[in-house]
């Protein structure tokens, strides 16, 4: 199995956001603007917590994966690299997650 990376896939979604292919849904996403992907990727949130209370680690799988390519569609309409959320993740891995939640508050 090859080494796929959320890197590749957001390569994958910006070059398909433009294309104005008739077949793309990504290019679909876009055109539709944020409000209707944030409404989608809302709506693969809501299954991929219903698939992961089941016992069908398949629906899991794939539910998680609409929610990760759709995750990444809503970066990108915002204008956010996927290297920003994960800068943020690496500087939060220097405390404790009960650390972080509480310098939020402060």
């Amino acid at each position: 199995m090859s080494e796929f990376s959320l890197a590749e896939l957001e390569s994958i979604v910006a070059s398909r956001a433009l294309s104005g292919d008739p077949q793309s849904w990504t290019a679909k996403l876009f055109a539709n603007g944020m409000e209707r992907a944030a409404k989608k990727l809302g709506e693969e949130a809501v299954e991929t917590v219903i698939a992961a209370l089941g016992t069908d680690t398949k629906a899991l799988v794939s539910e998680s994966a609409d929610l990760l390519y759709h995750w990444l569609v809503v970066l990108a309409i915002a204008g956010i690299p996927l290297s920003d959320v994960m800068a943020e993740l690496e500087r939060r891995t220097g405390q404790t997650g009960v650390q972080e939640k509480a310098a939020r508050k402060g």
